[in-house]
C-alpha cells in the first residue's frame, strides 16, 4: 500500500507529538528533552514544506518539516530538515516517502541546499538521507550536551540540482 504524504496542519498538532516524543525518547533524534508547545513548534519552522504520512484513514505514521538555519538574507535558500517517524512504522518506507516529497516541496519553494544535523548513531537516518541525495560534508564534535554527555553530529546537506543551477 502506498503512503499519503499531506500538508501538516494545526489539526495534526497532537499526533506530531506524540511521534516528536518517540523521537526525543530514543535519545538519537534530537537535543529536546520535551515537545514545544503547538505556537512554538510554528514560529520556529517554515510555513511551507509541512507534511505528514500516513496509510489511508490512518493515524499519522511520520512528519517532516523545515526550518531556516539563519536569518541573513545570504543564507535564505538554505534550510533544516526534521524528520521523524513512529515507531511501529520504522523501515517500512515512511522515511522515504517523506523525505522524497519534502525536497520536491523545497525546490518548489526555492531552496537550494537542505542540511540536517544527524547523531552518529543514528544509522537508520544516515541511510535514509544518504538514499535521498543528502552527503556528510562535515562532523561537529561535541556539539551539544544531552544531559551530561556531549555528543557529536554529522552535516549532511543536499544540493539541489533544479534550484540555482
Amino acid at each position: 500500500m502506498e503512503w499519503l504524504v499531506d500538508p501538516m496542519g494545526p489539526a495534526d498538532w497532537d499526533q506530531v507529538r506524540e511521534i516528536f516524543i518517540q523521537g526525543i525518547v530514543t535519545g538519537n533524534a534530537t537535543f529536546e528533552t520535551q515537545a514545544p508547545s503547538w505556537d512554538h513548534w510554528d514560529s520556529s519552522h517554515l510555513s511551507c514544506c509541512r507534511l505528514v504520512v500516513r496509510r489511508q484513514n490512518a493515524r499519522l505514521s511520520g512528519w517532516a518539516a523545515l526550518s531556516r538555519v539563519s536569518a541573513r538574507q545570504v543564507y535564505g535558500g538554505i534550510a533544516e530538515v526534521s524528520i521523524y517517524v513512529a515507531n511501529d512504522c520504522r523501515g517500512q518506507g515512511v522515511g522515504a516517502a517523506l523525505l522524497e516529497k519534502l525536497v520536491e516541496e523545497s525546490e518548489a519553494a526555492g531552496l537550494w541546499t537542505l542540511q540536517a544535523h544527524i547523531f552518529p548513531e543514528n544509522e537508520a537516518s544516515l541511510r535514509l538521507h544518504q538514499k535521498a541525495g543528502f552527503r556528510q560534508v562535515g562532523r561537529r564534535e561535541r556539539f551539544g550536551k544531552m544531559g551530561e554527555t556531549w555528543r557529536d553530529v554529522l552535516l549532511l546537506e543536499r544540493r539541489s540540482s533544479v534550484v540555482g543551477a
